[in-house]
């Protein structure tokens, strides 16, 4: 039996988890109050959002410990299951090391480890290849070789309503915020060699999802063949616009669309909205 395994940043609702057979080892995200919730089990996307907003300090996350995969790692090894645990990428997240720690640990050399590279819906599309893959009869070693060789193919883009949670990040200076925000500057940011970055920006949201469609295209265009989803941090009307132009410009059909958790979108904030998908040419890169 091959386990497939992943960290709650990938926003898998937990029924669809139960539904798809895959075990979600759950991050922790602490408030400035010091409270402190299980990400994707104690609070609702949409009281994460609530909350945010009134939040001086961004909450924090911390990653799951060795010992948190070090049971899931021992269950597997006692029933002679195979792993294939797809990860948030190392880049944003100390949770592949904390796998790896508790996988040279086990002793076990049926546990696969794949950092995806990406984070939120694009690490949820690898998870739902795996599935897809497994279900179809493909060994774990097959699983592994796929998503490593397709991984680079995933982009997750998306557009930002307010400036201030990248300011508070620290990803922006106050001025830098403040002088966007006079201007109506709207960024566009992407996920790309598993690190986020602003990808472009343009006056106003409706500038914005223009900008969006346009980096889509730059990349080479959305792979109709591979899964692809949109998602959004607090208001669904913010994904609308993208749900259109995949349905109405592109033909396709209407794609799955999910909440973005906290992994992105405690920097992105409250209306921001997203697409992952996997690109159909990837000659070109990113400039971020």
């Amino acid at each position: 039996m091959i386990r497939i395994l992943t960290d709650s940043t990938c926003d898998l609702l937990p029924a669809e988890a139960a539904r798809l057979g895959v075990e979600v080892v759950h991050m922790q995200v602490r408030f400035e109050d010091g409270e402190v919730f299980r990400d994707g089990l104690d609070m609702t996307p949409d009281e994460f959002y609530a909350r945010l907003v009134k939040c001086d300090k961004l909450p924090t996350t911390s990653q799951p410990s060795p010992q948190d995969f070090m049971d899931r790692f021992e269950e597997a090894k006692a029933a002679g299951d195979e792993v294939v645990a797809i990860l948030i990428s190392g880049q944003l997240s100390g949770t592949y090391q904390s796998a790896r720690i508790a996988a040279d640990s086990c002793e076990y050399d049926k546990i696969h480890l794949v950092d995806s590279m990406n984070a939120t819906l694009g690490e949820q599309l690898l998870v739902r290849l795996a599935v897809q893959m497994r279900g179809e009869g493909a060994s774990a070693a097959e699983i592994v070789e796929e998503l490593e060789r397709r991984r680079m193919d995933v982009r997750l883009v998306a557009v930002v309503d307010d400036l201030k949670y990248f300011r508070k990040g620290g990803r922006l200076t106050g001025a830098q915020a403040l002088a966007g925000s006079l201007l109506g500057m709207k960024p566009v940011v992407a996920v790309r060699d598993g690190k986020v970055g602003l990808a472009g920006k343009a006056r106003g949201m409706p500038g914005a999802y223009v900008a969006l469609f346009k980096l889509m295209d730059s990349e080479g265009g959305l792979d109709e063949a591979m899964p692809y989803m949109i998602g959004y941090t607090a208001h669904r009307k913010a994904a609308e616009p993208i749900h259109r132009y995949l349905t109405q410009n592109l033909g396709l059909e209407a794609p799955l669309c999910r909440h973005i958790g906290t992994a992105i979108g405690t920097h992105a904030g409250p209306g921001a909205a997203g697409v992952a998908f996997f690109a159909k040419n990837t000659e070109q890169d990113l400039a971020l």
